[in-house]
C-alpha cells in the first residue's frame, strides 16, 4: 500500500521556483562563468553581463540546490554543476534543459488545453529552433551510448544481416548495435537536417561503410530493404494511433519473410497511472505537440496485430514490444 504524502511534500510538488531557478541560470551560462575557479558575485554578473544584486540571490539559491558551493564572498561549481552544466564539457546536458526552457510558455496553457481539449502547438519546438533541435539530439545521442548496447545483447540479433533504424535520429542504436554485432549492417532513416548529425556520429564511431543514411519522410516515403530487422524507438508517441498504425503495417511490407520489429517507446500500463514518468511525460507530449500521445503496450501488439505479426511478446514491460513476420 502507497504512502499518503504529507502537506510537506504536497506544497514541494507545486513549487515550480527551483525548476525556473536551474533553467535561468543555465540560460544565462551561469555555470560556465563560474568554470575554472571559483568567483565572486560581482565576477560572475560581469561574465554574464548580468546584475550583481540580483545575481547574488541566484547564486544563493544554487547553493541552496547543491548545484553551487560558497566560501566566504567567492562561489564555485559542485562536481556535478562542472561534469554536466559547464558548456565545454563533454557530458554537458544544458542543451536539454534549455529545451524544456523553450517549452516553458507552452505548459503555462494546460488548464487551457485540459478545459478546451484543444491544443496550442502546431509545431514542434525542433522545427521552430532546428539549432536547439541539433545540440538536444547530441545530448540525447551520448545519453543514449550506455542503454544502445544493453538493448542490443537482449535482443540477441545473431545471424541477421540488415537493420533498419528508423527514425534514427543520431543513429546512437544503429552504432551500438553494429558495434555489438560486427557482420550486421544497418540503415538509418530519419529527416535530411537530422541525418547532418547522423553523419557526423557515424563518422566519428568509424562505421560508415557499415550504416548508410535514408532521407525522408517515414509516413510518406519508401522505406528501402527488405530488412532483417526494424528498430522503432521513441517516435510512436509523437504521432496518433491512426498514424502508427499505417506506420507499422508499411514497415511489415518492408521487411523479409521471419523479419523482426522492435518498438521501443514509453508505454503506460494498462491502468494509465504508471510509470509515475511516463504519467507526467504524457502530460507533456500533450502541452507540447500538436497530435502525439502516450500509449499502451496494447496498443502496440494491436498495430502489429493488424499488420500481420505474430509470436508478439513483450520483452520489457511498458517498454520494449517484439514481433515476427510471418
Amino acid at each position: 500500500m502507497s504512502r499518503e504524502l504529507s502537506l510537506a511534500e504536497i506544497f514541494q510538488l507545486g513549487y515550480y521556483w527551483e525548476t525556473k531557478i536551474l533553467l535561468t541560470a543555465v540560460r544565462l551560462d551561469l555555470f560556465s562563468a563560474l568554470d575554472g575557479k571559483p568567483k565572486s558575485a560581482a565576477e560572475a554578473a560581469s561574465r554574464m553581463g548580468a546584475h550583481e544584486p540580483t545575481v547574488v540571490l541566484l547564486l544563493n539559491a544554487l547553493v541552496a540546490m547543491r548545484l553551487l558551493t560558497k566560501s566566504g564572498d567567492v562561489y564555485g561549481n559542485s562536481s556535478a554543476a562542472d561534469r554536466h552544466l559547464v558548456r565545454h564539457s563533454p557530458q554537458y546536458i544544458g542543451h536539454l534543459l534549455l529545451l524544456h526552457d523553450a517549452e516553458w510558455t507552452n505548459w503555462g496553457k494546460l488548464e487551457e488545453i485540459i478545459r478546451s481539449g484543444k491544443r496550442s502547438v502546431d509545431r514542434h519546438v525542433f522545427e521552430t529552433d532546428p539549432a536547439l533541435g541539433a545540440n538536444v539530439l547530441a545530448v540525447l545521442h551520448r545519453i543514449g551510448q550506455q542503454s544502445g548496447p544493453e538493448l542490443a545483447k537482449r535482443l540477441q540479433l545473431e545471424g541477421l544481416r540488415h537493420l533498419l533504424d528508423l527514425g534514427g535520429g543520431a543513429g546512437t542504436n544503429a552504432i551500438a548495435f553494429c558495434q555489438v554485432y560486427p557482420t550486421l549492417i544497418a540503415t538509418v532513416f530519419d529527416l535530411p537536417a537530422t541525418l547532418q548529425i547522423t553523419e557526423k556520429t557515424v563518422k566519428e564511431a568509424g562505421l560508415e561503410s557499415r550504416i548508410k543514411l535514408r532521407g525522408g519522410n517515414f509516413n510518406q516515403d519508401d522505406l528501402g530493404g527488405p530488412y532483417d530487422i526494424v528498430l522503432m524507438s521513441d517516435i510512436l508517441h509523437y504521432q496518433t494511433f491512426q498514424t502508427n498504425q499505417a506506420l507499422v503495417k508499411k514497415v511489415y511490407d518492408h521487411l523479409a519473410p521471419g523479419g523482426r520489429l522492435v518498438i521501443k517507446d514509453r508505454f503506460l500500463d494498462e491502468a494509465g497511472t504508471g510509470p509515475a514518468w511516463t504519467t507526467a511525460f504524457a502530460v507533456h507530449i500533450l502541452v507540447n505537440t500538436q497530435e502525439g500521445a502516450c500509449y499502451k503496450t496494447a496498443d502496440a501488439m494491436q498495430w502489429m496485430t493488424a499488420a500481420g505479426f505474430k509470436s508478439l511478446e513483450e520483452l520489457e514491460r511498458t517498454a520494449v514490444v517484439h514481433g515476427v513476420k510471418a
